[in-house]
């Protein structure tokens, strides 16, 4: 009903929306297009393609490690999740991971159209909405906003690497993600500097949806680059990843990567999925020197999580970095077999899982005392009973020392003097540090992945 109609008929940004005073010229578009389905990003009723694209890659390097690395494919079988595609013969992890990248590949721009083959930075509600809302009953209209230059290698580079691991499950699906990527690489060759705006509260003071802005897209190049070239073994994708920057610089920071850091998922790609790539042996080698300095972080640490900023702050969403972390972590194992790595993921999990500060665990459903009032408009149980609490499995944000200067309300009320281990709350209306977010989750499903394909003795 309207005005919210299951994102079947949207249009762009009307050119009187007060967020077109973000760009550098008015942006919008004729008719209404089909962007339903996909994953709500967070908390919120968003939905962001370079959100979304590190999310769906990760979920996509954990299935693939059954080609590359120690999981099984049994750990995937079609009825191994409660999803509703389970009994269709799919691996349930690939049919969750093609409901994201055909809403991806939705949000491409139609031939024939202004930034044609580009993606749509995203789609999400005009003005934000108050807790709790179920999405059926948002009453904000839904926009499409600009394409970007990130999207449109995000869309590249996860449709890249879903091309190659759909290649022997749906050969049509496989096929439409190269040609979708191919598009998509070529429009951002074309225009590869249209990038998304951050916000700004003098021109618009109710967004309805984070800015995700990027203006350096030279790490989404690199990464779109690398997975067509894993997939098709072309020349010219391996020439522009070895002629990029990153190529042979320091890709892992504090964090390992996230959405608007990229680099280092092209990193350990390039480092396990078999390619004729000539300086292979240097990329493995820089993912495991990565890996020692996280387990020499770890032992920084009091609680020995792999995670130690080295301006002692701790970043929004701090248990994704970690959990990031763990990742490069777990690959270092899978390339080397050495138990140390091992034993550092289940040690910094532990961190997550309630060994640490707060005695708590951020996991839903998981330890004695678990988070499970997570900032969320439908998973919302603290506000309207008749609601549930986020499901088990959901993680948390967590720490976060500049909480107080986000404009988080109940964080500026309750956590003004914290250290970056305690700045936590449990809280519905904390979304500095409590907020549910698929980057987040997507890092615990690889590393509990991980963790279930450990051998009895490793």
């Amino acid at each position: 009903m309207a005005p919210n109609q299951g994102d079947i008929a949207v249009p762009c940004q009307a050119l009187d929306d007060p967020s077109q005073g973000l760009y550098d010229q008015p942006f919008t578009c004729d008719g209404t297009r089909d962007v339903s389905g996909g994953w709500y990003d967070a908390g919120d009723q968003g939905k962001y393609v370079v959100n979304a694209g590190v999310s769906v890659a990760q979920l996509m390097m954990e299935y693939e490690r059954t080609k590359t690395g120690h999981a099984k494919p049994a750990a995937y079988r079609d009825g191994s999740l409660a999803i509703p595609e389970a009994g269709n013969g799919a691996p349930d992890l690939l049919d969750e991971v093609r409901w994201e990248l055909a809403w991806m590949m939705r949000m491409q721009v139609p031939a024939g159209q202004p930034y044609a083959g580009m993606a749509n930075h995203k789609v999400a509600d005009v003005d934000w909405t108050g807790l709790p809302m179920l999405p059926a009953n948002d009453p904000q209209p839904r926009v499409l906003y600009r394409p970007s230059t990130a999207a449109t290698l995000n869309l590249a580079a996860a449709a890249a690497q879903g091309a190659r691991l759909f290649a022997h499950v749906d050969r049509a699906f496989s096929k439409q993600l190269l040609r979708s990527s191919r598009t998509s690489y070529a429009a951002a060759k074309k225009t590869p500097a249209l990038y998304a705006p951050a916000a700004d509260a003098t021109i618009d003071l109710n967004p309805g949806s984070g800015p995700y802005e990027d203006d350096d897209v030279s790490d989404e190049f690199y990464w779109a680059a690398a997975e067509l070239y894993l997939t098709t073994g072309e020349k010219a994708f391996r020439g522009a990843v070895l002629a990029s920057p990153h190529h042979t610089g320091v890709v892992f920071g504090d964090g390992a990567f996230d959405w608007q850091q990229v680099a280092g998922l092209a990193r350990l790609d390039l480092a396990t999925v078999p390619s004729r790539l000539p300086d292979a042996w240097k990329v493995r080698r820089s993912v495991v020197k990565a890996a020692d300095a996280y387990l020499r972080d770890a032992k920084r640490e009091a609680f020995g999580q792999a995670y130690h900023p080295k301006d002692g702050i701790w970043v929004w969403g701090s248990n994704s970095a970690i959990l990031n972390n763990l990742q490069v972590v777990g690959t270092a194992y899978d390339l080397t077999g050495q138990k140390r790595y091992a034993d550092g993921v289940l040690s910094s999990l532990d961190y997550v899982f309630g060994r640490n500060a707060l005695n708590h665990s951020y996991v839903t459903g998981w330890g004695t005392v678990y988070s499970q009032n997570q900032h969320s408009r439908w998973y919302a149980a603290s506000l309207d009973p008749t609601l549930p609490h986020p499901p088990t499995g959901t993680v948390a944000g967590g720490p976060n020392s500049t909480a107080t200067a986000t404009g988080d309300p109940v964080a500026a009320n309750k956590l003004t003097g914290c250290i970056d281990q305690f700045c936590y709350l449990d809280e519905i209306g904390s979304w500095s540090t409590n907020e549910i977010t698929i980057n987040w989750n997507a890092p615990l499903s690889w590393v509990s992945g991980f963790v279930t394909s450990l051998p009895k003795r490793y």
